[in-house]
Order: structure tokens, then sequence, then C-alpha cells
């Protein structure tokens, strides 16, 4: 407990940030379906969104490597605020829901770069604790922020329109930098060897590629990555069109959905954080778990089956992030840990807007649960690929 109340104020800004990012989460696929009726465009939305946000990981990285990760954090927070104000402007006067979609685009490149800059942070600032514990309190953290974001996003949309919603995510950016500033860990900031030498970025992202081809147990722990977020993706286009449309359900009911899915997530960073389990152990029972949620969401013709599905892929999703996290602090060496993080994350989550586009192109209507099959059956292949020993 004592690292909680040591850095409060560090967790209180992960919480205000993430709870900025889940609302504008929300809305995307919940305006676009309400727009167009077809869970096809959500898909389609999602791509757009998701696309440029993951290809620009190896960039952030390698801005990681170079620049203090404090100042890249708090630059990422306030330009986010800015794109909001920006976004809101540019719809008011033109008018169009491809204003939100954009504004969704390039908050998510920014995020991106908090993103990796928070990764580098919690490495370097908490060196005095065991990783698997940092990790699963600051995803406990960001996991109240997912919690509560669909839910002020979808009771402020009962009475305000979604412009108006956006403008709180900006309000919630700036008050996250606020709380950031207060936070006296900077000064625990590990610091690092010079560089032995400054390579052009094309020749780090070259050096990064070589390190992921070469060190051992990071291709298969992508492959493992890309089952996963297969699945992440896919959910994440289709779950609003799904519980809104097919179900008949309420948007209040889809944000208690997204609440269930935080509370699961909530009780499974607990057991991680207090309880050891071997690294191995760890990835393998997320993975197959992900895997059945992903199986339940595809047969459920009930929504309190999909429902079920959605909680296993929600709740398991960030213990088997640990996972991945924990294994490449373990692997990579310090010196290239933000260059190398950003290649692999960008390799690990290219499924995400695979998934969106596969929904786009194959889902009927306001039904997904085909596609859902069909992407779990190619996550359990990669997982049958990469779990069994060589």
């Amino acid at each position: 407990m004592c690292m909680l109340v040591r850095d409060r104020a560090f967790f209180a800004s992960m919480f205000l940030t993430v709870l900025a990012d889940q609302i504008l989460l929300f809305l995307v696929p919940l305006v676009i379906f309400q727009i167009t009726g077809n869970v096809a465009w959500s898909g389609l939305a999602f791509f757009f969104e998701t696309l440029p946000r993951y290809l620009t990981f190896p960039v952030a990285g390698i801005l990681c490597d170079r620049f203090p990760p404090v100042v890249l954090l708090r630059v990422s927070r306030l330009l986010r605020a800015a794109t909001c104000v920006i976004g809101i402007t540019g719809q008011e006067v033109f008018g169009g829901v491809w204003w939100l979609i954009g504004l969704s685009a390039v908050v998510g490149v920014l995020t991106t770069q908090g993103m990796l800059a928070l990764e580098m942070l919690l490495v370097r600032a908490f060196a005095d604790q065991r990783f698997e514990k940092v990790a699963s309190y600051g995803q406990l953290a960001s996991q109240m922020g997912v919690m509560l974001g669909p839910l002020v996003a979808a009771y402020l949309m009962v009475f305000w329109p979604w412009e108006a919603v956006v403008v709180v995510a900006t309000v919630l950016f700036v008050l996250a930098d606020v709380a950031f500033a207060f936070w006296p860990g900077q000064e625990r900031m590990e610091t690092l060897p010079p560089a032995r030498d400054r390579r052009h970025p094309a020749a780090d992202l070259k050096h990064a590629l070589l390190l992921v081809w070469r060190l051992p147990d990071l291709m298969r722990a992508i492959l493992q990555a890309s089952g996963v977020n297969l699945i992440i993706g896919a959910t994440l286009a289709t779950a609003a069109a799904m519980m809104t449309g097919l179900f008949a359900q309420s948007e209040q009911t889809y944000a208690w959905l997204q609440v269930g899915g935080a509370l699961a997530t909530l009780a499974v960073l607990s057991l991680t954080a207090h309880v050891h389990l071997g690294l191995a152990t760890l990835g393998r029972t997320a993975y197959a778990l992900i895997c059945a949620g992903a199986v339940l969401t595809g047969l459920g013709a009930h929504p309190l089956v999909y429902a079920a599905g959605f909680l296993l892929i929600a709740g398991f999703d960030k213990m088997f992030n640990i996972y991945v996290r924990t294994l490449r602090k373990e692997i990579i060496p310090p010196e290239d840990f933000g260059k190398t993080t950003g290649v692999i994350i960008c390799l690990n989550n290219l499924s995400q807007p695979l998934a969106g586009l596969v929904v786009a192109l194959f889902a009927a209507g306001d039904d997904a649960r085909v596609v859902l099959l069909a992407l779990a059956a190619v996550m359990a292949l990669f997982g049958g690929l990469s779990f069994r020993r060589p």
C-alpha cells in the first residue's frame, strides 16, 4: 500500500487520462451505428481509427529513447485535449460524423505516444518494486477509468449531444496533466547511460526489428498477442451494434456491460497483483479464457451468453497484457527498450484494425457472430502454434 500512497498523484493522473480516452472510445462506434444502422460501418470506422494508432508505435518508441518520457507523456496528454477542441469546432462549422472519426484517429495516435512514455516511466521510476505488482496497480487505476468511462458517456448522452460529452473528455485530459504535475516520483527516474552513438531513426528502426527477430521468445509472444488482439478488435468494433441492434438493448445496458467488463478486469488484476503465478501459467491461462470468451460471443443467441463471453474477453485481456509486458521487460536491453517495445506493440496490434476490416467486409447488418467464431478459430490456431514447446 505504501506505493499507492506515495504515488497517488501518478495513479490519479492515469485514471483521469483513461477516463477521458474511454469516453471517446465509447462514443465512436455507438454514434456511427446510430447514424448508419449497420455494424459494417462501425467496423470500417474502427479500422480507420486504430490503424494509424498502431502504425505509429515504432516512431513513438524511437522518441521515447531520445526524449524524457515525462515530457512526452505530458505533451501527448495536452495535445489530446487540443485535438478534441479542434474536432468539435470542425464539426460545429462543417458538420458530419467524419469529424468524430478523425478526432478519434488523431487522439489514438497521441495515446500511442503517451502509452509508450508511460511504459518507460513504470520501468524507470518504480525500479524498487516487483514489476508485475507495479503493472497490476497501474492497470487497476486504468480499469477504474475503463469502468466509469462508458457510464459517464452513456448517461451524459441522455441529456447532452455527443459533442458536449467530448468537451467533458477535453477537461479530463487537462485535469490529468494537473494531477501529474504534483507527482514527486519524477525525481526517482533512473538515468540511463548515454547512448553509444546517435543513429538515424531509420537505423534505430532496423536495429529494433533485428532485436525482435533475434531475442528469444519475442516472436512467439507477438504471435500470441496478435491472436488476442484479433478478438479484442472484433469485440470493440461490434459490441455496440450487437447489444443495441441484434439484442435490442438500450445504450445504458451496453454501458453497464462495459462496466461489467471493467469489474471483471479489476478482479483478475487484483488476483494477479497478490498471487504469484508463473509467467508461462499467466500467459496460457489468459489466452485460453479469452479464446473461450470469443467462442461464447460468436455462439450467443441470447444477450446473457454474449455478455458472459464479453466478460471473459475483457477480464483476462489485461492479465495477458501483464504477461506480455513482463516478458519483454525481462528480455529487451534497457537502452533499446523504447524503440523495440514500439515495434513489438505495432506488430502485436496490427491485427486489431485487420479485425475491424474483416467485420466491415463480412458482417451482415447488426449480426457479426459468424465473423466472431471464425476469428476465434484463428486465435486458437495461433495459440496452438506459439504455446507449444519447441
